[in-house]
């Protein structure tokens, strides 16, 4: 009896130590308890302040003025969006284990967080490409632009982005939770970043990193061609407009547009797109603050503050407040 009861509490222990196993990841985060990574420790959180501040203005400001009720300023209502769900889905969980001391993240919150981080990133990835097409319009041809971006079209980009990204991020979460584990498992980054998770998976996953080649290259490398096309129309455009108001404006336009598209697509392809053999924990952490948190802070910048439009909006509803 006594040899039954002792089997049954091994057995017990041996679940509960497989369970425990799968359920925690443990995400190393970026700083130790020292007093100099304390002050490190501030810097992304100041950062993560003004990305929620900027991205939080700009999305009241084209909800409350309307003249911004445009297709242009929808698709930029939803980058902001997209980046506020960024830093929200990585921030406050670092924080959060800074500041408790603990380290581990359960299985469903790693499940939640990897595919909200998969949804966002992929979205704007898409978003981008469609707002050059915008963009493109809106310089190369004017006088068509109500025609071809009319109000339909930009409510039909933002769904598209949204769906075609959170597909292929269900996918890839459900796909990849599904392998074994194996050995301690520790995620460099201070989130559940999908290159670290899948080096703490077990066995040959060679058919699924095809998949995830591919799905890469349709949503990393074909939004590029897109951009670079509609930036050299532009730039084409620009160089044929008499007046030299239009120029700065064309030239403003695509330079600000290149520059969010080069930080974002860069810091993601750098940390997703090189051989597992080749990356270092460092570099995944550089890459991962780099585009979950910084990159976020700087749209709103790069997109509001050289638009004039914007601009003058900010001023119509700051003299409504204080005529009110």
């Amino acid at each position: 009896m006594s040899s039954i009861r002792h089997k049954g509490t091994q057995k017990g222990e041996m679940w509960q130590r497989n369970q425990t196993s799968l359920a925690d990841f443990i995400l190393e985060g970026l700083f130790d308890d020292s007093l100099t990574h304390l002050f490190l420790f501030a810097l992304p959180l100041m950062v993560f302040l003004i990305a929620v501040s900027g991205n939080t203005l700009t999305n009241l400001l084209i909800c409350a003025d309307p003249p911004l009720h445009t297709p242009m300023y929808l698709l930029l209502s939803q980058l902001s969006v997209m980046d506020l769900m960024y830093v929200f889905t990585t921030v406050p969980k670092m924080a959060t284990n800074y500041v408790s001391g603990k380290k581990s993240i359960s299985f469903a919150g790693c499940v939640t967080q990897h595919f909200l981080y998969l949804s966002v990133a992929g979205a704007e990835c898409l978003l981008l490409a469609l707002m050059s097409y915008d963009r493109y319009v809106a310089i190369c041809h004017p006088l068509h632009y109500t025609v071809l971006m009319n109000r339909r079209v930009g409510p039909m980009m933002a769904v598209m982005s949204w769906l075609g990204s959170s597909i292929n991020s269900l996918f890839h979460t459900v796909s990849l939770m599904h392998f074994r584990f194996c050995g301690p498992l520790k995620s460099h980054p201070f989130y559940c970043e999908f290159p670290a998770v899948v080096k703490l998976v077990c066995g040959d996953i060679t058919a699924y990193e095809t998949t995830v080649c591919v799905s890469s290259v349709l949503l990393l490398l074909l939004p590029i061609f897109p951009i670079c096309t509609s930036c050299i129309f532009i730039l084409h455009s620009a160089t044929q407009m008499p007046s030299a108001g239009g120029k700065r404006n064309a030239f403003a336009t695509c330079s600000s547009h290149l520059t969010v598209v080069s930080l974002w697509f860069g810091a993601y392809i750098f940390s997703h797109m090189r051989p597992r053999s080749k990356r270092t924990p460092l570099q995944g952490k550089v890459g991962s603050v780099f585009y979950s948190i910084v990159t976020p802070t700087l749209n709103p910048v790069m997109y509001t503050l050289w638009n004039e439009n914007v601009a003058k909006a900010l001023r119509r509803v700051l003299g409504r407040d204080v005529i009110t």
